[in-house]
């Protein structure tokens, strides 16, 4: 019998985290000018969800950062994600991907020709799955607001509620 959706742990992932869940579980996270991006995977049961908050690793610091402070760029952390997917036996074509977030959440009134963070962010995002070979089946990016979302694991639904 499945458990039902109060006995699933929840897990919030915190700014520049990502977290992988085997099983039914609740991943949420607060998205502004950061991504989260989901990636499930229906036959192996897998799910995760990240959440960078700087478009592009500085590669100039290879190997110097720790996993978890390289987690916070969007190029890092789906690749990373991707790498761990592999290792589980998930084909590319069967992970389901979702994007969010890269809100222009601050205001930019005196450089108004300069990408804002959130505009880097999701070009990078939706870049990097694109060369990595996935599809994304749903995405809400942009916008003046940041989002809060909830990851179904068992289902791959994510519910979203936009912030005043």
């Amino acid at each position: 019998m499945a458990a039902s959706e109060e006995e699933w742990a929840e897990v919030y992932v915190q700014p520049g985290e990502s977290h992988l869940v085997r099983g039914p579980a609740i991943l949420r996270t607060l998205l502004g000018s950061c991504v989260g991006v989901t990636f499930w995977h229906r036959g192996l049961s897998i799910a995760a969800l990240c959440h960078p908050m700087l478009p592009s690793h500085p590669h100039k610091t290879k190997g110097k950062l720790s996993l978890a402070a390289a987690r916070r760029y969007v190029d890092f952390a789906i690749r990373d994600l991707a790498a761990q997917f592999d290792a589980l036996g998930a084909r590319r074509r069967d992970v389901e991907i979702k994007l969010f977030g890269g809100a222009d959440v601050l205001r930019v009134e005196e450089h108004k020709s300069r990408p804002t963070v959130g505009r880097l962010n999701r070009e990078r995002a939706l870049e990097v799955l694109r060369a990595e070979g996935f599809a994304v089946a749903a995405s809400r990016l942009g916008g003046p607001c940041g989002i809060h979302i909830d990851f179904y694991t068992a289902t791959g639904e994510v519910r979203l509620r936009l912030l005043q």
